[in-house]
């Protein structure tokens, strides 16, 4: 009997010190992999600030190419010329933003992306100027039109002639005014600006050239003989007429 209590006795011991060595080996196992998942997690959290930082960069470099920085300055200028306004105008401000961050990276937008756009860039631009003075804005849009959701439409392209409409309008004259027509009919797109121009605005004209030549140039890349731009200039009026046959050119798309 006492040969078998040592024995049990000793087999108990065994067990014990095998079950501290395991867990002793199990702990330092689990201590060794929660240190290497704490260094990965690590690499991957510095890894992860160095994309951010350079998908930052790229966006803002991106931003810096699509977005002309007096049209940024201009609107601004415009919703902090008016603070009562400032909920409305921020509202308008949050709309072109996302469509310049967002839609313009596409090569093209629907027409209604467009138009809204347009839209909301006039009436940011409305709040700097005197509620009495001769403000017209007409629009014609065909919402059932065939390639009113359809992506035709090159972003921004509406820009410079609304920016272009209240930067060279003299405010102060009594006869000054500014006209804008959009209208979409038949898959056909115009868009019309006119605007009474200050005498020192008319001479810059005259030395300069009527209207951006960028917009010229990047309609006939992207329409090439899909598009007509007029411009004109009379008696200090200035008159810039661009009509897109989206209709022609969303079929060139499909079959080429």
């Amino acid at each position: 009997m006492e040969g078998n209590y040592y024995m049990i006795h000793d087999y108990l011991i065994f067990i014990g010190v095998f079950a501290i060595f395991f867990l002793l080996t199990v702990g330092i196992y689990l201590f060794s992999q929660n240190t290497r998942l704490k260094q990965k997690n690590t690499r991957l959290s510095e890894t992860n600030k160095i994309i951010e930082q350079k998908l930052n960069e790229v966006q803002l470099e991106h931003i810096g190419t699509k977005l002309n920085p007096h049209l940024f300055k201009n609107i601004l200028n415009s919703v902090q010329s008016h603070a009562y306004q400032t909920y409305m105008s921020l509202d308008k401000l949050a709309n072109v933003l996302d469509y310049i961050l967002y839609e313009s990276n596409n090569k093209f937008v629907s027409p209604k992306e467009e138009l809204n756009f347009a839209l909301s860039l006039i009436e940011i631009n409305k709040i700097k100027i005197n509620p009495l003075f001769d403000f017209r804005i007409k629009s014609r849009i065909n919402k059932s039109d065939a390639v009113y959701e359809e992506k035709v439409f090159a972003p921004l392209i509406s820009v410079d002639l609304i920016e272009n409409a209240f930067k060279h309008t003299d405010f102060l004259a009594q006869d000054s005014f500014i006209s804008i027509s959009l209208e979409l009919e038949n898959s056909i797109f115009i868009m019309k600006v006119s605007n009474k121009a200050s005498l020192k605005n008319v001479l810059e004209k005259e030395n300069s050239g009527f209207g951006s030549q960028s917009l010229d140039q990047r309609l006939k890349m992207i329409y090439n003989n899909h598009y007509q731009l007029e411009k004109n200039s009379k008696n200090g009026i200035f008159t810039a007429e661009l009509k897109i046959n989206l209709g022609e050119f969303y079929d060139k798309m499909r079959y080429s």
